[in-house]
């Protein structure tokens, strides 16, 4: 007897014969309530979180005068204002622009670690497998070391963009063959990329001097300090045309799901898809290290969290990705700028020592349900 597998493509409703080989199992679908519960709670907790942030620090200013000063500087006259004469210009300054950034870096990594882990099909997946921030290290490294200075203070953001996308063709360029690109060989030219551009990033570090050294370990520490509306503005559209482009492919991510043979007959063309998603995974990562250097595991941690809470239905998990990764590199940086008094910690070193840990978790909990590796 022959299984056949629901589609969506027909108009009346009818279905197709399955092929040898295909996975007629949908993903299994998102609880509506405990949806509700997961947006409801990462919202208001995203809110809180970004209130008390920008409170936070060595001028401290109260979450009502806090909201005082954010309805000011949007034109209405509601709540106090801030009682330290440098509150409001504290506020605007440095405190907004970072908690946006936080936010937007945030969402960025954990939305495209979620693209990356649909895309292969492996919930251990994360952006850094395409090379993008072995990319962006790089090149940020080298206009340290050589003295580069031709878009002035932009320059070493610019060139981290840049590496960071150049890094991530030359993966995929590198990984195509035959007008097919196979997970396996993109994984593995990636680790070959990796290793690379690691030599190349050592490299950098030998033949700079103190300073510059100090500089290339700090970058690669990644930091939210120093963060302005400038940056902001140049951030912000790219992650959110990325955010957008990750939503729209949630469909197609799900009916990959179901097994490439499957995602074909189904109408998904899974090289174009594939293609798309490196891409944006490129744009999102790429953007999100340019302003505040490497920070590590957020991809990795916040898509298999919320794919534990609701299920692997990437029009669920994409968005609440975006949204828990944002809460929590806001609380990342939160603890990063109060935990050690007068000092600014390296937040990237706060989310590896969160997420190396949970990885290693991970790890064992994947091969422990799986039966092993072989």
């Amino acid at each position: 007897m022959t299984a056949t597998v629901p589609t969506d493509a027909p108009a009346d409703g009818g279905t197709r014969t399955a092929l040898p080989g295909d996975d007629p199992r949908p993903l299994p679908p998102a609880v509506p309530g405990r949806v509700a519960w997961l947006f409801g709670g990462l919202t208001a907790a995203l809110a809180v979180l970004a209130v008390v942030s920008a409170g936070s620090g060595q001028l401290h200013v109260p979450p009502d005068e806090v909201l005082g000063a954010l309805a000011r500087g949007l034109g209405l006259d509601l709540g106090p204002e801030p009682s330290h004469p440098n509150g409001y210009a504290a506020l605007w300054t440095i405190r907004f622009p970072r908690v946006v950034m936080a936010i937007l870096v945030g969402a960025a990594l954990a939305a495209a670690g979620a693209l990356m882990q649909g895309v292969f099909g492996n919930p251990l997946a994360e952006p850094g497998v395409v090379g993008v921030s072995s990319g962006a290290a790089v090149a940020a490294s080298a206009t340290i070391v050589l003295g580069v200075t031709v878009a002035g203070p932009w320059t070493t953001a610019g060139a981290a963009f840049l590496g960071g996308l150049v890094a991530t063709f030359a993966v995929y360029a590198l990984a195509r063959s035959g007008g097919r690109t196979e997970v396996v060989t993109l994984v593995l030219t990636g680790v070959a990329i990796n290793a690379v551009c690691g030599a190349v990033l050592a490299l950098f570090t030998f033949l700079g001097d103190t300073q510059e050294r100090e500089q290339i370990i700090f970058w690669q520490l990644g930091s939210l300090n120093g963060t302005r509306w400038a940056y902001v503005g140049i951030v912000a559209p790219l992650v959110l045309v990325g955010l957008v482009a990750s939503v729209l492919m949630a469909r197609r991510l799900d009916l990959l799901a179901l097994g490439e043979r499957s995602a074909r007959h189904l109408g998904v063309d899974v090289e174009r898809l594939r293609i798309v998603a490196v891409v944006v995974v490129a744009l999102l990562t790429a953007a999100a290290v340019a302003f505040c250097g490497i920070i590590s595991f957020v991809g990795l941690v916040v898509p298999h969290l919320v794919r534990m809470a609701v299920g692997p239905g990437h029009r669920v998990l994409v968005p609440a990705s975006a949204l828990g990764g944002a809460v929590l590199l806001l609380a990342a940086d939160l603890v990063a700028r109060t935990a050690v008094p007068y000092a600014d910690l390296p937040i990237g070193m706060l989310t590896a020592l969160v997420g190396g840990p949970f990885f290693l978790w991970l790890v064992r909990r994947t091969r422990r349900q799986a039966g092993g590796w072989a």
